[in-house]
């Protein structure tokens, strides 16, 4: 179905003509890139997983401690936190496994005239997202390479946040930016995007100013940095 503001929304489709794709590429139309996220990449950023397990170890510390503190044995502090372990272990094994479902059921794609979202779990969603109609792309690149590429959407195109979780950009709520999310080699493909939609717009992009990526320390503490402005 069509959309109001000139994104594309389709429902669930059990039969791709070609992945990730609702429909065949019409003539003129080439696929330039094609993937889907890294899911440990995007239990990490998207379903913050390591700061879970941060969360659980300290409920865990915080568990023996008390029992201590009451007037247990060192020896019965430790099993009241290890009572509680496999119940932390579920918690974490549960959102990797959203993350896990959540990229295997997703596939971005890049052609020469726009940008497709194919996202969803148990209902598929397919957004299309025409160059002319995005106005802004930042590229949040971690040390290991993947990254997430951010796209605002020009004018008063909308899609709302919840529809694109987590394939949105973190906090931009009122104004929601549909995102490539643990995208392997994101670096390459924010090239390959910036070309495409020069080439398409005729118009040419904001050269980004920020930081070399070689600068980042922590594959889970990304750079942010504006690859594609309209002027």
């Amino acid at each position: 179905m069509r959309a109001a503001h000139r994104h594309t929304a389709g429902p669930e489709h059990e039969y791709e003509p070609q992945r990730g794709l609702p429909e065949v590429l019409p003539a003129g139309e080439t696929l330039l890139w094609q993937g889907s996220p890294d899911w440990r990449a995007l239990a990490r950023g998207a379903f913050h997983v390591r700061k879970l397990a941060v969360y659980f170890s300290l409920m865990l510390a915080l568990r023996g401690i008390v029992v201590y503190a009451d007037g247990g044995t060192a020896t019965a502090a430790v099993m009241a936190s290890l009572w509680l372990l496999p119940l932390a272990a579920l918690g974490l094994g549960l959102v990797a496994t959203l993350a896990w479902l959540s990229a295997r059921g997703t596939v971005y794609t890049l052609t020469n005239k726009r940008v497709v979202m194919r996202i969803g779990i148990v209902l598929t969603v397919t957004y299309n997202l025409p160059f002319k109609r995005i106005a802004r792309a930042d590229l949040a690149l971690a040390a290991d390479g993947h990254g997430d590429i951010a796209l605002a959407l020009a004018g008063k195109d909308r899609i709302a946040y919840m529809q694109l979780w987590p394939h949105a950009r973190p906090w931009r709520l009122a104004r929601p930016e549909p995102s490539l999310r643990g995208v392997p080699d994101a670096a390459r493909v924010a090239k390959q995007l910036v070309a495409a939609w020069s080439a398409a717009t005729g118009r040419s992009a904001v050269p980004a100013s920020s930081p070399a990526t070689s600068q980042a320390t922590e594959a889970d503490t990304p750079l942010t940095r504006p690859v594609l402005q309209t002027r």
